[in-house]
């Protein structure tokens, strides 16, 4: 299969330019498009042979339920056996947005979309190109990152490419993302309301909107991998580079000298190391690639960064990465939520 990449400019685009790609999706293939958080791999998501198309193009667990992608308030009851005032609530305050709802499927999803669960995930996009391409095609759109499954989710079209190409028919390039981490997954199928994956809306930002508490599922947060996450995805091993890498936690001081320690020995074994730092402490390392991530008090560049720095060591074939801890005060917890799966929770404190 040869893939096609067309280039969109998310600010000035017809809706012409978007044709070919709604013919595709109402065909039952395949899109990968931009979004606000991460690169969707999209299929129809109303038709199961899409979902299948998706997830033998990633390599993906079919237990892994897709994210169907809407442009209208009005679609969400479609797809949702029941749509809670919480909902409403949210979905003023973040839609478009990087925030996902968790509800009681309706009949018309079938199960190959929801992973053979009967809960439906259900975001709308805050990107124009995909907004647009929902619109035009008439589809509602079922998309997880545009990824081979496991791997650092794609922000740029590049990415995508590196990954999908020759497995799927279409790639709109829109330029880099602007978020850089997957959104936010909140659970509205329980009394008290549950974040199954961290993102850039925070539990902060839900709890003021819905004037009551959220809990976070502790699968996510916990610092080992024996608490298993609610979300099926969360289990998986993700966004991780090819080589190991492993998080140093602690003081500044502490950290550089025990990252500069632990590449001295890899060195001296004949390896090549890489090493994640800060604009703050980028010239304190001594690896063979030391890449910042960004000054520590710009949260939104470290999450924008983080997964384009894990495929840039996959392209200089490091044997091995040591990262900094970045638990920032805001979006942190999903920020180091990627970084411990990425690194199979391996975990240095000094």
């Amino acid at each position: 299969m040869e893939t096609k990449i067309l280039q969109v400019n998310p600010e000035q685009f017809g809706d012409e330019e978007l044709q070919e790609a709604c013919q595709v999706l109402r065909n039952d293939g395949l899109v990968a498009f931009p979004t606000e958080t991460v690169y969707g791999l999209g299929g129809n998501a109303l038709h199961k042979e899409a979902a299948n198309h998706i997830y033998a193009a990633k390599g993906r667990p079919s237990d892994n339920p897709l994210i169907v992608h809407i442009s209208e308030v009005k679609s969400l009851y479609e797809l949702a056996a029941d749509v809670p005032e919480a909902a409403k609530k949210l979905s003023e305050a973040f839609w478009p947005g990087p925030l996902t709802m968790i509800f009681p499927k309706s009949d018309i999803v079938p199960y190959g979309t929801t992973g053979g669960l009967d809960t439906v995930a259900i975001r709308m996009p805050n990107h124009p190109v995909a907004l647009a391409l929902i619109d035009e095609s008439g589809c509602m759109i079922a998309a997880p990152s545009a990824n081979t499954s496991g791997k650092p989710s794609p922000t740029e079209a590049g990415h995508v490419a590196l990954d999908l190409d020759g497995k799927i028919p279409m790639i709109l390039d829109g330029g880099p993302v602007g978020i850089g981490i997957e959104s936010t997954i909140i659970d509205l199928t329980e009394k008290v309301p549950m974040i199954l994956r961290p993102g850039y809306i925070t539990k902060e930002m839900l709890e003021e909107v819905l004037g009551e508490e959220v809990r976070i599922d502790p699968g996510i947060i916990a610092s080992d991998s024996t608490k298993k996450p609610k979300a099926p995805g969360m289990k998986y091993k993700h966004y991780a580079p090819k080589a190991d890498l492993v998080l140093v936690e602690g003081e500044q001081e502490a950290v550089v000298a025990k990252i500069n320690a632990l590449v001295r020995e890899k060195q001296a074994a004949g390896l090549k190391v890489g090493v994640v730092a800060t604009d703050e402490t980028e010239s304190l390392y001594q690896a063979d690639y030391v890449v910042t991530i960004g000054a520590r008090s710009d949260e939104d560049a470290i999450a924008r960064h983080l997964y384009k720095i894990l495929r840039e060591f996959d392209d200089w074939n490091v044997d091995a990465i040591y990262s900094e801890s970045f638990s920032t005060p805001r979006i942190g917890q999903a920020i180091m939520n990627r970084l411990m799966k990425a690194a199979g929770h391996q975990v240095i404190h000094v």
